[in-house]
Order: C-alpha cells, then structure tokens, then sequence
C-alpha cells in the first residue's frame, strides 16, 4: 500500500479493478469507441470555424458556402452530443455492472465469515464497505477511467491540431503547461492523503450513528443523549474537516489552471499581434488562425482541468477499493472442507478432549469430555462465562475449537458439509433478532418449501397463532426493525415458532426464558415441550427450575464440567450445582416476600 501523501495509484488495487471489468468487455469496447470518435470530431470544429472566417467572412466568398459549413458545423455538434452522451451512457453500464457484481461478491463473502468477525468488526464499518466504498469503485468506471482516456485523447488531438497548424504558435501558447504540470503534482499528493483520511472518518460516522441509533432505548434510559450529541458533534466536526480537505485543493487548483489558461491565450494574442505588426507572413497572422486558437486553448484547459478530476475520482476509488479487495482477500471463514451430506443425527454427540479458545491460548474450553444421547434433553448451568455458549456454537460450527473432536455417531462434525449441519440445528437465543418484514417472513426466513398452513399450524401447536392472530394483518402484520413492536415473550414465540418449522433433529435453547415475565414464561415452557419431543435437545439456563426434568444437567465452571447428572443426582451429591440451586432458591423466595 503506498504511503499516505505520495500521489502515485496502487497499480496492484487497480489492476485487479481492471479485471473485474473483463465479464463486460463489450460495454468497454463501445464507451472506447465513442471516446475516440469524441477525441476526433471535438478539435475538428475549431479548424472548420477558423478556416471559415478566413474564407467566407474575412474575404467575403461565396455566402452558399458559408451556409454550407454552418450545416456542418451543426452536424459535428451534434455528433459530438451523440458520442457524449453514448459514452456516459456505457462507461455507467459499465461501472453498475461491475459493482453489482463485486457487491455481491462481498456480500456473500462476509456472510461466510465466522462469528469472530462480527465479534471485532462494528456493524456500521462492513455496511461502509458494502455500500459506500462500492459507490465510491463505481465513480472509478462511470466518471474516472473512460472519461479521462478521453481526455488524454482529446488533449493529444488537439496538440496535433495547434502543431499542425503552427507550430511557433502553439509553443508560445503551451510557455504555461509546466507551471500546470507541477500544480497538478501537488494537487494530486494533498488529494490523496485527503481521502485516505476522509475514508477513516467515513467509517467512523457510520459506525457511530448505526451504534447509538440501535442502542437507543439504552440512551434514553440513562440520559445520555446530550453527551452522545457531543461525541456526535465530535465526529462529524473531524468528517467536515476530512471533507473540506478534499475540496480545498480544488478551491485553488481550478483558478489556477484558469489563470495559466488566460495566461495562454494573453501569448497568444501577444504573438498573433507581434506576427500582423512585422508581417512576417507566419500563420499567426490569420484571423482564422487566432480562432482557431483560441477555442483550442480553452479546449486544451478544459480536458487538462478534468484529468485532475478525473484522477481525482480515481484516487478516491483506488483508496475505497483497498478496503473492499482487503475484505475479499481475508480467510476468515470457516474451514467448510466437509463433503459429507448424510449423516445419522439419531445417534449420540460426543465432545472428545475438546479445548478452544477465542484468542490465541487464552483457553474458554478445557478438555471438555461429554456424551449427549439421541432425543434426551442436556442441561447445561453455571456462573456467566462458564463456557455453556460455547459448547453450542463449536457444535454448530459458529467457530472452530483447536484441540480434540466432535462427533455425531463415529461422524465428525468438520467432515460434515456445512450447510447440511447447519440445516439440522435450530438455535434460540436470548436475544431473539427479527427482521423488519412480515411476521410470516420471519418464522421461514424466506424458505419457499414452507407453506403457511403448515407455520399456522405450527403456530398452534407452540402456542404463538392466539396473539398473532389479534395482530393487525395476523401472519401479514409487519413487527418493524428488530421486532420492536412486539413483546420480549412475543418475540420469543417466534423464535421458538421458527425453529418449530424448520424442523430440526438438534434443538438449542441459549437462556430461552430468562427475559420473559411469568405469563410469558408459561407459554414458553409448553412451547418448550413440544420442540423437544422426538429430538435431542440442549438447553442452556439461567433459571434452575426450568430444567429440574432434563435428562441430564452439565454443571459447568470456568471453562471445565464440574459435575453431570439428573436434578436429584446433583441434590445428592451436595456440590456446586447445589450450591447453585440453594442460592438461586433462596433469592427467587425474598423476592417474593
């Protein structure tokens, strides 16, 4: 990556853009087309124009004549419109389809991160990458790389043209052109560390205003809307700031390239003026000449003024595309390497001298050994951090553990073809996540396979089609973002309702009914029978009374199984869990006092 400040493009970043073009080479192909018929038919004018004043006004020729050249002169106008307009029209075509393509790409790339990403990645930052950054890559085909090849071209037409005419002239006009090229230099240095700055404070005010705007209800309920405001402030005053830096080399470069521009034509007029006094006979003594000049100097400026632009947009595409190419180049997913889509799941799950931790060897898990039996219910209790969620997500392969096996059967877990694992296990949370779409939308995800008669039934068997039914709409009631409309027991029914549907052989409840009041609750434990009936189900609780009839309760602590047993076995042995069991019942019955 090129250090901050220097001017120079990251060839490798845009190359790789240049690739993604390749699937569209037709739409590049005609944009070049047009290009060049612009590059040709754009300096032509200004040589008809000028040869006609010579012929037809200054020596007073045939009028017809001069009719005639009009015509024409109105037919490359409109040429020139057609090849204009053509070429934006392509170069865009060329540029959307590009970024759908690598916008989907990224998509489906990061939807195949493990949760470790999500885990160190503000949300706000991958929507910046998603969608701004993929704008800013667009800009690069649509206003950045066909236009200035145009520009290069015209301005190479345009050189040929003036030294063709005169090329005593056209040195004299072009005295300027180094003093363009050095601010051009410097222009292009401050603008790119002007968005390699602008592109942090970007994604900082992304992150930020996502965050605060999710955790609102938090906000509010401590008061902290004024010292967010500030930080708010804060951080939209260094955005400004960013931005106006990027602005401020053009507020300067642009009079200066209209400066060294009415410096050109001033020579111009010096020297034309020099050539009639001495009659020397030299072209410059032409009116038509001084014409001709003079559009091409304004029309020489004016490609030189937008190839700064144009490398402008260019380098801000470059910077945002090093991001994108960066998010696209990290192996961050999960090993899917299994190929096995057939696998037994009436049989038992075995955790086998497991170890794994989130960082290096900062251990979460410590050879955990433990066998889960087909269609039995698996408690799992202790303190917070314990390690029960982990357990769950190694098993769904949320993340990867780094030492010893799981298996299903005499079937390893990583053998297993991801999607098929996963479409075995249905997990619910705590914190249930519901989409802003229809209550329907949200128990199937979208699964064409699942019909509504069999969600309404569904419903009634967990117990969820009563409430949904006095919604507005009923199945077609929209709960809004996160299902903010709805209550924490509502919510809850629909998860438990979405992995009713699914059917899954695993069912995972993680603190399923720790948030829920006790009407609520009592839903939910009914709701909670009929999931586990017929399938091996693990439960992950935070209330000791509602697991007192699990198969079997893993007492967990710092990362190691302390104890395993039924409710009363663990009462026997008078250890841990009954420590626990004592403390929780001691504090349930003074609340109730």
């Amino acid at each position: 990556m090129p250090k901050e400040g220097k001017a120079s493009i990251n060839t490798t970043v845009f190359k790789r853009l240049v690739i993604c073009a390749k699937p569209y080479k037709l739409f590049l192909l005609l944009s070049f087309i047009f290009t060049i018929g612009l590059a040709i038919v754009t300096p032509l004018r200004p040589s008809i124009i000028g040869d006609m004043v010579d012929a037809y006004i200054v020596k007073s020729q045939d009028a017809s004549q001069l009719l005639f050249w009009t015509i024409i002169i109105v037919i490359l106008l409109v040429l020139e419109a057609v090849f204009q307009f053509s070429n934006a029209y392509f170069s865009n075509l060329l540029a959307q389809s590009v970024i759908r393509d690598m916008r989907i790409k990224l998509y489906r790339h990061i939807m195949s991160f493990r949760m470790k990403y999500f885990d160190k990645t503000p949300i706000g930052s991958v929507v910046t990458r998603v969608v701004s950054d993929l704008e800013a890559i667009s800009d690069v085909f649509s206003q950045g790389l066909i236009n200035m090849l145009g520009d290069v071209l015209v301005l190479l037409t345009i050189l040929v043209w003036m030294f063709w005419t005169d090329p005593l002239l056209s040195l004299f006009v072009l005295v300027p052109i180094p003093l363009l090229l050095i601010a051009s230099r410097v222009f292009a240095r401050a603008m790119k560390s002007a968005f390699q700055k602008e592109r942090v404070e970007v994604n900082k005010l992304n992150t930020f205003v996502q965050e605060r705007i999710t955790g609102m209800a938090i906000l509010q309920l401590f008061n902290r809307e004024e010292p967010e405001m500030k930080k708010f402030k804060a951080i939209n005053a260094r955005h400004r700031e960013a931005h106006i830096e990027t602005i401020w080399a053009n507020s300067i470069f642009f009079p200066v390239v209209e400066f060294l521009s009415s410096l050109s034509i001033a020579f111009l007029l010096v020297f034309s003026a020099w050539a009639l006094a001495s009659e020397t006979g030299n072209p410059g003594d032409s009116t038509g000449t001084i014409v001709k000049f003079t559009l091409w100097v304004h029309m020489l400026y004016r490609p030189i003024r937008q190839l700064a632009d144009k490398f402008n947009i260019i380098q801000r595409g470059i910077v945002r595309a090093e991001r994108v190419f960066e998010t696209l180049d990290r192996d961050d997913q999960i090993q899917d390497s299994g190929n096995v889509e057939s696998c037994d799941f009436q049989q038992p799950i075995s955790f086998n001298n497991v170890w794994f931790a989130y960082k290096d060897e900062d251990w979460v898990l410590k050879d955990i050994n433990l066998t889960i039996q087909p269609n039995s219910t698996v408690a799992f209790v202790g303190a917070t951090g314990a390690g029960k969620t982990s357990i769950v997500n190694l098993l769904s392969r949320f993340y990867e553990f780094q030492k010893g096996t799981v298996k299903i059967g005499e079937t390893d877990v990583r053998s297993l073809k991801l999607a098929y694992l996963r479409k075995n296990i249905s997990i619910v949370l705590q914190d249930v996540f519901l989409f802003s779409d229809t209550i329907f939308n949200n128990i199937t995800l979208g699964a064409e396979n699942i019909t509504r008669e069999q969600v309404v039934k569904a419903a009634k068997d967990v117990g969820a089609d009563n409430f949904i039914q006095k919604l507005p709409n009923g199945y077609d009631y929209q709960v809004g973002e996160r299902g903010g409309v709805l209550s924490v027991g509502q919510r809850q029914l629909l998860a438990f309702l979405r992995a009713y549907v699914y059917n899954p052989h695993i069912l995972v409840l993680d603190e399923a009914t720790s948030s829920v009041d006790s009407e609520s609750e009592q839903l939910i434990q009914k709701a909670t029978e009929t999931l586990t009936q017929g399938r091996t189900s693990i439960v992950i609780a935070h209330r000791l009374s509602t697991i007192q009839n699990a198969d079997k309760i893993v007492v967990m602590d710092k990362g190691r199984i302390l104890e395993v047993g039924s409710h009363l076995e663990l009462l026997r042995k008078k250890g841990y869990y009954k420590k626990l069991y004592e403390k929780q019942f001691l504090e349930e019955d003074t609340n109730t006092k």
